[in-house]
């Protein structure tokens, strides 16, 4: 009897430890329901999660208070939780991997909160989530892979009244179980065609203001109209909602137009001859399209080998066409190391070949058609040393590589690696350029740079020994924005032709201390003064002489005429009247 006396304490004290552990937070209610523990906190000033929350809570309630942040420590290990409820709180960040243990969870509440974004991890480890709600946040950027680890099992989406231009289309695609999804009051202006094709079971679609000018066209939509029935309960009538955007009434939603829906009242925002007009009351005979016209286009454009060449093509039309390019050798243009076709029509061609040299075509194309336009390229060789000779050769023609991919077969050389080019010591008028090669790139025989001021067009190089790996360059002007690149020289020993590279591109901006390109102005005031005192001293020379000239013959015009007088002159002898006579008589035989 007296060895069960001595562990009674250890018992009370053992039974003490096991209701502190289980013990209910301060300020917090908890229900034992059929051994099911909630755990209810709502409204009680808290500012964090609190950290005595018993691990085996199932459903979790902290709404309405003041929590900051949702951190890795705050659900961890509660490997039962089933609903969390974090709404009307002011949290602004999630730390990744924060619901990892979280695996059984089925309802997220997050609405009423300070959200800006989701990261890839933010919602890592919600393989069972049916419920996700984040409206009324402040969203702007979703990661694409934010859904990842819910995407076969969400049921209900809300992302309302958030400040988002885009959602990861891809991701929504793949959730097909996905039955409501409200995406309301939001500032979304493109839907990837598609998205919806394979949500079968959605059954509630809410786009309500947003800047959506059309719908894509899915067949998902035809399930929207008033008069459906379903064949299937796997297909259920579409609840849609798309009023408050500012539809473009073209051809492009006569497909919109003429599913038979109630009047929802949404309106016409263009063209212009249907501003403000309801869009199921407008015929389907106004709903048109303009085809594309281009209004400015390159005809003809010659450029030296290695510069860029920038070929313009601009259209209009209704809807704006998209413009697209194709090659002499009639392959399509797409963006590569090479070439950049950018959403205005314009076409660069950064480091020009000879293979360059041809007719591109530019195709303006919508719904409504197509145009086309051709321009001549022409390019200017430079002449290439052959290996081990001094003979230049002309580069071989050829397809050109714009169009081709990236990947290089087993038979080419291989591409330079990436390389880094940097600048430092900038000043107004210079800055120091540095880069750096691997010990993989083939021998280069020298660099090349090739930089220009943002307002000038015009390229300037510099070549570089092949042993530096720093150039200095001077005559800049101050606060402009310079693009420079860095090109690597070398020798193809497949083509025995010189091969260009590039090492690597930077942009900078030298400082500010004078005023923009006053060097410009200053060089041609120097040259001016340079040809008005050339002048002035030609002109003093010229004067100079004319003087010379002019007293010269003055001076021999007097000495011609004072011959005569002096031939005239009496001389004086000592012989009297008879050398008189004489003196007469020699004058008048002179005379």
């Amino acid at each position: 009897m007296r060895a069960p006396e001595c562990n009674l304490p250890i018992l009370l004290l053992l039974g003490t430890a096991v209701t502190m552990v289980h013990a209910c937070p301060k300020y917090c209610v908890c229900q034992n329901l059929s051994e099911s523990l909630g755990t209810l906190c709502p409204s009680k000033g808290l500012l964090f999660v609190p950290p005595d929350i018993d691990r085996r809570t199932v459903e979790l309630r902290l709404g309405g208070n003041f929590i900051l942040k949702v951190t890795t420590q705050d659900f961890a290990n509660m490997t039962g939780l089933v609903d969390l409820t974090l709404s009307r709180n002011t949290i602004s960040a999630i730390q990744p991997f924060s619901f990892i243990d979280l695996e059984t969870l089925r309802s997220l509440h997050l609405d009423s909160n300070r959200l800006t974004e989701l990261g890839p991890d933010d919602l890592r480890g919600l393989i069972n989530l049916q419920h996700l709600i984040l409206n009324n946040n402040q969203l702007s950027r979703i990661s694409k892979a934010s859904f990842d680890d819910l995407l076969l099992t969400l049921e209900d989406l809300d992302l309302s009244y958030n400040n988002l231009r885009s959602v990861p289309w891809e991701a929504i695609r793949k959730m097909v179980n996905l039955h409501q999804m409200s995406l309301d009051h939001n500032l979304i202006s493109f839907i990837s065609e598609g998205t919806f094709t394979d949500l079968d079971k959605l059954a509630r679609l809410d786009l309500t203001s947003n800047r959506l000018q059309k719908l894509p066209p899915d067949p998902i939509f035809a399930r929207s109209q008033s008069n459906v029935v379903m064949s299937t309960p796997y297909a259920p009538p579409l609840s849609l909602s798309f009023g408050g955007n500012p539809l473009h009434c073209n051809c492009e939603v006569l497909w919109l137009r003429r599913l038979e829906r109630e009047d929802d009242m949404e309106t016409c925002a263009s063209p212009a001859s249907l501003k403000g007009r309801y869009f199921w009351s407008v015929r389907e005979e106004e709903f048109v399209c303009e085809p594309p016209l281009i209004t400015q286009h390159t005809h003809r454009l010659l450029v030296l080998e290695g510069q860029t060449a920038s070929l313009r093509c601009k259209a209009v039309g209704d809807p704006m066409p998209t413009v697209h390019w194709v090659a002499p050798d009639d392959r399509l243009i797409s963006n590569s190391s090479r070439a950049t076709v950018y959403e205005n029509g314009t076409l660069d061609i950064t480091i020009t070949t000879s293979k360059d040299y041809g007719t591109f075509t530019c195709i303006a194309a919508n719904a409504a058609g197509e145009s086309t336009a051709s321009i001549e390229l022409s390019i200017i060789q430079i002449p290439h040393r052959s290996n081990g000779t001094n003979r230049t050769t002309q580069a071989k023609s050829g397809l050109s590589d714009i169009t081709s991919s990236t990947k290089v077969s087993k038979g080419e050389p291989k591409p330079l690696p990436e390389k880094v080019v940097s600048i430092s010591d900038v000043t107004a008028v210079s800055a120091l350029v540095q880069w750096t090669v691997s010990k993989s790139t083939p021998k280069v025989k020298m660099y090349q740079l090739q930089y220009n001021c943002s307002d000038d067009e015009v390229l300037i190089y510099r070549m570089i020994p092949m042993t530096n790996r720093a150039f200095s360059v001077t005559n800049l002007v101050p606060g402009m924005q310079y693009d420079l690149c860095v090109l690597a020289i070398w020798d193809d020993s497949a083509t025995t032709l010189t091969a260009t590279n590039i090492v690597g591109c930077v942009q900078f901006m030298t400082r500010d201390d004078y005023p923009q390109c006053q060097s410009l102005h200053s060089g041609f005031l120097g040259g001016t003064m340079i040809l008005v005192i050339g002048g002035i001293i030609v002109a003093t020379l010229l004067v100079f002489i004319i003087i010379l000239m002019v007293r010269y013959k003055v001076t021999s015009g007097i000495q011609t005429n004072k011959l005569p007088v002096m031939s005239n002159t009496y001389s004086q002898t000592n012989g009297g009247p008879q050398a008189h006579e004489m003196d007469l008589l020699h004058l008048y035989q002179r005379n």
